[in-house]
Protein backbone atom coordinates (compact mmCIF):
# COMPACT_ATOMS: atom_id res chain seq x y z
CA UNK A 1 0.00 0.00 0.00
CA UNK A 2 1.13 3.38 -0.86
CA UNK A 3 1.46 6.32 1.81
CA UNK A 4 1.07 9.86 1.55
CA UNK A 5 1.56 12.46 4.21
CA UNK A 6 -1.51 14.70 4.92
CA UNK A 7 0.40 18.39 5.91
CA UNK A 8 1.33 21.21 3.80
CA UNK A 9 3.98 21.85 6.04
CA UNK A 10 7.17 21.79 4.03
CA UNK A 11 10.36 21.27 6.87
CA UNK A 12 7.48 18.10 7.86
CA UNK A 13 7.20 17.03 4.38
CA UNK A 14 10.83 17.32 3.50
CA UNK A 15 11.62 14.91 6.76
CA UNK A 16 8.85 12.72 6.09
CA UNK A 17 9.95 11.89 2.40
CA UNK A 18 14.20 11.44 3.85
CA UNK A 19 12.67 8.09 5.18
CA UNK A 20 12.13 6.65 1.34
CA UNK A 21 8.71 5.81 2.59
CA UNK A 22 6.46 8.39 1.22
CA UNK A 23 4.76 7.90 -2.06
CA UNK A 24 2.90 11.08 -2.57
CA UNK A 25 1.42 14.22 -0.56
CA UNK A 26 -2.30 15.56 0.01
CA UNK A 27 -3.30 19.08 0.80
CA UNK A 28 -6.24 21.09 1.39
CA UNK A 29 -7.09 25.05 1.42
CA UNK A 30 -7.61 24.67 5.04
CA UNK A 31 -3.46 23.06 5.47
CA UNK A 32 -2.39 25.94 3.33
CA UNK A 33 -4.19 28.45 5.68
CA UNK A 34 -2.52 27.60 8.61
CA UNK A 35 0.83 28.16 6.43
CA UNK A 36 -0.14 31.24 5.98
CA UNK A 37 1.83 31.30 2.73
CA UNK A 38 0.38 31.64 -0.89
CA UNK A 39 -1.27 28.65 -2.39
CA UNK A 40 0.27 28.06 -5.47
CA UNK A 41 3.87 28.88 -3.87
CA UNK A 42 3.40 25.99 -1.55
CA UNK A 43 2.52 23.62 -4.47
CA UNK A 44 5.35 24.27 -6.87
CA UNK A 45 8.24 24.24 -3.56
CA UNK A 46 6.60 21.07 -2.67
CA UNK A 47 6.59 19.72 -6.22
CA UNK A 48 10.51 20.76 -6.60
CA UNK A 49 11.85 18.50 -4.08
CA UNK A 50 8.98 15.55 -4.06
CA UNK A 51 8.45 13.96 -7.56
CA UNK A 52 5.57 11.49 -6.49
CA UNK A 53 1.56 12.52 -6.70
CA UNK A 54 1.24 16.46 -4.88
CA UNK A 55 -2.82 16.58 -4.64
CA UNK A 56 -3.41 20.65 -4.97
CA UNK A 57 -7.50 21.37 -4.56
CA UNK A 58 -9.89 23.55 -6.03
CA UNK A 59 -11.50 26.17 -4.34
CA UNK A 60 -14.43 26.51 -6.77
CA UNK A 61 -18.10 24.96 -6.39
CA UNK A 62 -19.16 25.31 -9.77
CA UNK A 63 -17.87 22.82 -12.83
CA UNK A 64 -16.65 25.73 -15.04
CA UNK A 65 -14.47 27.56 -12.29
CA UNK A 66 -13.32 23.93 -11.01
CA UNK A 67 -12.27 23.18 -14.62
CA UNK A 68 -10.49 26.62 -15.01
CA UNK A 69 -8.77 26.97 -11.43
CA UNK A 70 -7.74 22.69 -12.15
CA UNK A 71 -5.92 23.39 -15.26
CA UNK A 72 -4.16 25.90 -13.65
CA UNK A 73 -2.80 24.16 -10.84
CA UNK A 74 -1.88 21.04 -13.19
CA UNK A 75 0.61 23.51 -14.80
CA UNK A 76 2.11 24.57 -11.58
CA UNK A 77 4.43 20.77 -11.98
CA UNK A 78 3.75 17.56 -13.95
CA UNK A 79 3.50 15.83 -10.65
CA UNK A 80 0.23 18.15 -9.30
CA UNK A 81 -2.86 15.80 -8.85
CA UNK A 82 -6.18 17.90 -8.86
CA UNK A 83 -8.03 17.83 -6.02
CA UNK A 84 -12.25 18.36 -6.42
CA UNK A 85 -14.80 17.24 -4.49
CA UNK A 86 -17.60 14.48 -4.89
CA UNK A 87 -20.00 16.72 -5.54
CA UNK A 88 -21.87 16.68 -9.28
CA UNK A 89 -20.05 19.39 -10.36
CA UNK A 90 -16.92 17.87 -8.85
CA UNK A 91 -17.48 14.80 -10.77
CA UNK A 92 -18.27 17.26 -14.32
CA UNK A 93 -15.12 18.48 -13.55
CA UNK A 94 -13.21 15.27 -13.06
CA UNK A 95 -14.63 13.88 -16.13
CA UNK A 96 -13.42 17.07 -18.50
CA UNK A 97 -9.49 17.22 -16.73
CA UNK A 98 -9.26 13.64 -16.83
CA UNK A 99 -9.77 13.45 -20.57
CA UNK A 100 -7.26 16.25 -20.84
CA UNK A 101 -4.63 13.99 -19.09
CA UNK A 102 -4.35 15.42 -15.78
CA UNK A 103 -4.72 13.22 -12.30
CA UNK A 104 -7.27 13.85 -10.25
CA UNK A 105 -8.09 13.07 -6.52
CA UNK A 106 -11.76 13.07 -5.92
CA UNK A 107 -12.47 13.91 -2.28
CA UNK A 108 -15.21 13.61 0.51
CA UNK A 109 -16.03 10.25 -0.59
CA UNK A 110 -18.73 8.81 2.11
CA UNK A 111 -20.53 5.97 0.24
CA UNK A 112 -19.32 3.35 -2.10
CA UNK A 113 -21.92 4.54 -4.96
CA UNK A 114 -20.32 7.86 -4.58
CA UNK A 115 -16.48 5.94 -5.40
CA UNK A 116 -18.69 4.36 -8.36
CA UNK A 117 -19.51 7.78 -10.04
CA UNK A 118 -15.76 8.98 -9.70
CA UNK A 119 -14.52 5.82 -11.14
CA UNK A 120 -16.76 6.34 -14.36
CA UNK A 121 -16.01 9.93 -14.63
CA UNK A 122 -11.83 8.85 -14.94
CA UNK A 123 -10.89 10.00 -11.43
CA UNK A 124 -7.07 8.84 -10.59
CA UNK A 125 -7.98 8.21 -6.46
CA UNK A 126 -10.93 8.27 -4.42
CA UNK A 127 -10.46 9.70 -0.93
CA UNK A 128 -12.83 7.55 0.98
CA UNK A 129 -13.16 10.12 4.92
CA UNK A 130 -12.59 6.94 7.33
CA UNK A 131 -12.16 8.54 10.54
CA UNK A 132 -15.26 11.40 9.80
CA UNK A 133 -17.77 8.13 8.95
CA UNK A 134 -16.28 6.48 12.56
CA UNK A 135 -17.06 9.75 14.15
CA UNK A 136 -21.03 9.21 13.12
CA UNK A 137 -21.07 5.72 14.54
CA UNK A 138 -20.52 4.23 11.31
CA UNK A 139 -17.40 1.77 10.65
CA UNK A 140 -15.58 3.12 7.96
CA UNK A 141 -13.31 0.30 6.89
CA UNK A 142 -16.59 -1.49 5.70
CA UNK A 143 -16.61 1.56 3.04
CA UNK A 144 -13.37 0.71 1.52
CA UNK A 145 -14.15 -3.03 1.71
CA UNK A 146 -17.31 -2.21 -0.30
CA UNK A 147 -15.35 0.46 -3.12
CA UNK A 148 -12.62 -2.48 -3.18
CA UNK A 149 -15.23 -5.09 -4.31
CA UNK A 150 -16.79 -2.61 -7.05
CA UNK A 151 -13.66 -1.67 -8.55
CA UNK A 152 -12.61 -5.61 -8.70
CA UNK A 153 -15.77 -6.52 -10.05
CA UNK A 154 -15.90 -3.55 -12.38
CA UNK A 155 -12.17 -3.65 -13.13
CA UNK A 156 -12.19 0.38 -12.12
CA UNK A 157 -8.68 1.54 -12.47
CA UNK A 158 -9.25 4.31 -9.72
CA UNK A 159 -6.84 4.08 -6.88
CA UNK A 160 -8.86 4.01 -3.45
CA UNK A 161 -6.72 6.68 -0.95
CA UNK A 162 -8.28 6.12 2.33
CA UNK A 163 -8.49 9.38 3.63
CA UNK A 164 -9.07 11.11 7.44
CA UNK A 165 -6.72 8.57 8.83
CA UNK A 166 -6.42 8.59 12.60
CA UNK A 167 -3.73 6.05 13.83
CA UNK A 168 -1.50 3.36 13.00
CA UNK A 169 -4.67 0.71 13.32
CA UNK A 170 -6.14 2.75 10.83
CA UNK A 171 -3.48 1.95 8.47
CA UNK A 172 -3.31 -1.45 8.97
CA UNK A 173 -6.75 -1.93 8.27
CA UNK A 174 -6.96 -0.03 5.58
CA UNK A 175 -4.24 -1.47 3.95
CA UNK A 176 -6.56 -5.21 5.29
CA UNK A 177 -9.55 -3.70 3.17
CA UNK A 178 -7.58 -3.52 0.12
CA UNK A 179 -6.97 0.42 0.02
CA UNK A 180 -4.62 1.32 -2.25
CA UNK A 181 -3.10 3.79 -0.60
CA UNK A 182 -3.26 5.62 3.19
CA UNK A 183 -3.13 10.00 3.17
CA UNK A 184 -2.24 10.13 6.90
CA UNK A 185 -0.88 12.93 9.22
CA UNK A 186 2.66 13.07 9.97
CA UNK A 187 2.54 12.37 13.61
CA UNK A 188 0.46 9.13 12.96
CA UNK A 189 3.20 8.24 9.96
CA UNK A 190 5.78 8.78 12.76
CA UNK A 191 4.13 6.50 14.97
CA UNK A 192 3.74 3.73 12.57
CA UNK A 193 7.75 2.84 13.10
CA UNK A 194 7.29 2.41 16.75
CA UNK A 195 6.17 -0.24 19.41
CA UNK A 196 7.44 -0.85 23.19
CA UNK A 197 8.38 -4.53 22.53
CA UNK A 198 10.64 -3.24 19.58
CA UNK A 199 11.93 -0.03 21.54
CA UNK A 200 13.07 -2.92 25.05
CA UNK A 201 14.39 -5.11 22.07
CA UNK A 202 16.99 -2.40 21.13
CA UNK A 203 18.10 -2.02 25.31
CA UNK A 204 18.16 -5.49 25.41
CA UNK A 205 20.62 -5.51 22.00
CA UNK A 206 22.58 -2.55 23.42
CA UNK A 207 23.22 -4.02 26.50
CA UNK A 208 24.51 -6.84 25.83
CA UNK A 209 26.66 -5.69 22.82
CA UNK A 210 28.54 -3.34 25.47
CA UNK A 211 29.19 -6.27 27.02
CA UNK A 212 31.03 -7.59 24.61
CA UNK A 213 33.57 -4.80 24.16
CA UNK A 214 33.46 -4.49 20.77
CA UNK A 215 33.00 -2.38 18.09
CA UNK A 216 31.97 -2.82 14.43
CA UNK A 217 33.71 0.23 13.29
Amino acid sequence: MQIFLDTAEVALLKAGVASGLVDGVTTNPSLIAKSGRDFKEVIAEICDFFKGSVSAEVAALDAPTMIAEGRVLAKIAPNVTVKVPLTRDGLIATKTLSDEGAEVNVTLCFTAVQAMLAAKAGATYISPFIGRLDDMGFNGMDLIEEIRAIYDIYDFRTKILAASIRSPQHVRDAALAGADCATIPVPVFDALFKHPLTDKGLQDFLKDWAGTGQKIL
